[in-house]
């Protein structure tokens, strides 16, 4: 209780909340911080089920990662209380309210909870830092990531950034940011001048999951599995035997085949390789094939492997002929992977003869036709090989396997006037 009055007089005196007589009123819970402290949460449930949703696009994780190829230094912007620097609409604060024994209140600006505050966040941070955004800063939400070739060059932009954040009154929390890394931890990756790969503490978090009990938890498991995807080759059909719990009128028996998969997935997960960054836009080629269930390819340049994906087949799709599931299995591919391969020359490998003679024939079905016009967009050479397995694994033999670098201790080496912004930050 003593908690929960000191950190009401500590919104008041910052002119975050005041007094309120709202209909409205959510309840408060207490979380425990990492570092031991108490963090006062609303529960905005109620009202986020009410709430328009704002739609506002998220950028996809892989768009952001590709920017960092070539990148070899890091820094990583924590802000302070960054949603407390968005005010709350007037005829809104009575919506925000929440009850106390020691008073009613609401909040003057943006409350974490709230299902719209990411997205508004969102929007800001873009605003803000649209002269630099996609240059050497990448923003998801509150987290701030600056990448450099050089020193120097990062240097340059560090200054920058703050000169930005201060004018615009954004303020970082020191003790959480982190300077001139050479191997940094963002968005459950770890990214080096090596390429990416998964973060090892979310994988500590894999393989300590215990075998799931229902549907729901089989859902939650293939959640964090599936974000990593693109390091598992074949993961919709590793898969597949744990998703058919999942549909409906699906009675849950957890069987040898679960099991395996449940085990194949968590070892695949721990030796996960270290994945290049597109370099430039060139000398890409893409593996195809489809199985009976699944369609599956591999994104590769200069040996190699930029991504893996597959996807399980549509219950219609099970009917298609073999030339049509692999002609499906391209189409996939170059869908998935279109802002690599739109408007660079790139090689496409199947294991289908004669797939490779598709744009002479003149009789086509109506999906074939569909399918043609999405290919016809694309300037690449379809080449057939045997045994599609045997020329990836080849090549995936050729790959060096770099050993990732951990960082144990990390030191500033930054000129005085620079080291300075950072304090005041």
């Amino acid at each position: 209780m003593q908690e929960l009055m000191k950190q009401l007089q500590e919104l008041l005196e910052k002119g975050l909340i005041r007094p309120s007589s709202s209909p409205w009123g959510a309840p408060v819970l207490f979380v425990k911080k990492k570092d031991g402290s108490m963090r006062m949460c609303i529960d905005y449930r109620g009202l986020n089920k009410v709430t328009v949703k704002n739609r506002y696009p998220l950028p996809r994780i892989d768009d952001l990662f590709d920017q960092l190829q070539g990148s070899s230094y890091f820094s990583k912007i924590d802000l302070r209380s960054g949603y407390h620097r968005v005010r709350v609409n007037e005829e809104d604060v009575p919506k925000t309210a929440f009850r106390t024994r020691y008073g009613h209140y609401g909040f003057l600006v943006m409350p974490f909870g709230l299902t719209n505050a990411p997205a508004v966040f969102m929007d800001l941070m873009n605003r803000v830092c649209k002269p630099y955004l996609d240059k050497f800063i990448i923003v998801f939400i509150d987290d701030i990531l600056v990448y450099s070739r050089t020193k120097q060059e990062h240097e340059g932009h560090l200054r920058m950034l703050l000169e930005l954040l201060r004018k615009e009154k954004l303020y970082a929390k020191f003790s959480k940011c982190e300077f001139w890394l050479r191997e940094v931890q963002f968005l459950g990756h770890v990214i080096n001048d090596k390429g990416i790969q998964v973060d090892p503490t979310k994988v500590e978090a894999v393989m300590r999951w215990e075998t799931p009990k229902s549907p729901t938890e089989i859902r939650r498991f293939l959640g964090l599995a599936g974000y990593y995807r693109r390091f598992i080759q074949d993961f919709s059909k590793i898969a597949s035997p744990l998703t058919s719990l999942t549909q409906k009128n699906i009675k849950f028996i957890w069987g040898q085949k679960q099991e395996e998969a449940f085990q194949i997935l968590k070892q695949k997960l721990s030796s996960a390789p270290i994945l290049a960054l597109p370099n430039g836009s060139k000398e890409f080629v893409v593996y195809c094939d489809a199985s009976t269930n699944v369609l599956g390819c591999v994104l590769m340049q200069r040996n190699n492997v930029i991504a893996y994906a597959s996807r399980q087949l549509k219950r219609h799709e099970a009917n298609y002929a073999t030339h049509d599931l692999e002609l499906g299995a391209v189409v996939f591919a170059l869908k998935i992977w279109r802002h690599y391969l739109y408007g660079t020359r790139f090689v496409v490998y199947s294991d289908h003869k004669s797939l490779k003679h598709i744009f002479d024939q003149k009789d086509l079905n109506m999906r074939q036709r569909r399918w043609m016009e999405v290919l016809t967009d694309y300037d690449f050479e379809l080449q057939y090989h045997p045994g599609k397995a045997n020329v990836v694994a080849d090549a995936l033999s050729r790959k060096e396997r770099v050993k990732p670098i951990r960082v144990q201790s990390l030191r500033l080496d930054v000129q005085v006037d620079i080291m300075d912004q950072l304090k005041k930050a």
